[in-house]
């Protein structure tokens, strides 16, 4: 476990500071993302794997002042860039580890994960413990802001069968962790499956 995460520290540590000029066109995906998870005032909301909190805000806008916003980030330079961009205005920012939430069971009813799920280390365990944390008929959004065959593409891969992402794959996964899969959009404009966590 340590390995893998110093590996995504590694990874995100050394790329977090040009991270959102990286990619500055993905705002308004993440905006779409959280609306289509239809939060309502008062929620309690995590971002799991926040990286520089892009969805924070819009987190923040859907949950209203009396909601609460959490982003939760393995690695510190996200977490700092994030602050630079002043989204820790949107919602409390944690350093900590998505396979041991620091929340109380079932005190959260969503988790947002942009471009989490390939970097879960056991992706099983590490949707179980998203589910410990959210209440039963809370939802589970895992999004990317451009689909597997785009993402592949920009990586210089072949897309594969075995993707956690592909939803014969997902599907079972999530029914194994707590989760019950409602809805799965891969285009290559966005990728979004929806879950409910199960009773």
């Amino acid at each position: 476990m340590a390995d893998d995460h110093t590996h995504v520290q590694e990874f995100f540590g050394t790329r977090a500071a040009n991270w959102d000029t990286r990619f500055p066109d993905d705002g308004p995906a993440y905006g779409a993302a959280v609306d289509e998870l239809g939060l309502r005032p008062g929620d309690t909301v995590l971002d799991a794997g926040c990286g520089t909190g892009r969805a924070l805000p819009a987190l923040r806008e859907a949950v209203g002042a009396g909601g609460r916003v959490l982003g939760i980030d393995l690695t510190p330079e996200m977490l700092a860039a994030a602050v630079r961009a002043g989204r820790d205005r949107s919602g409390r920012l944690l350093l900590g580890d998505v396979a041991r939430l620091p929340v109380r069971t079932g005190s959260l009813d969503a988790v947002f994960g942009g471009g989490l799920i390939s970097h879960l280390p056991e992706p099983r365990q590490n949707l179980g413990e998203l589910a410990r944390a959210v209440r039963p008929g809370g939802l589970l959004a895992l999004f990317h802001p451009i689909g597997r065959a785009a993402l592949a593409a920009r990586q210089g891969r072949q897309i594969t069968p075995a993707d956690l992402r592909a939803e014969p794959v997902l599907r079972p996964l999530l029914a194994s962790s707590g989760w019950q899969l409602v809805s799965y959009a891969d285009e290559d404009s966005r990728f979004l499956a929806v879950a409910v966590r199960q009773d």
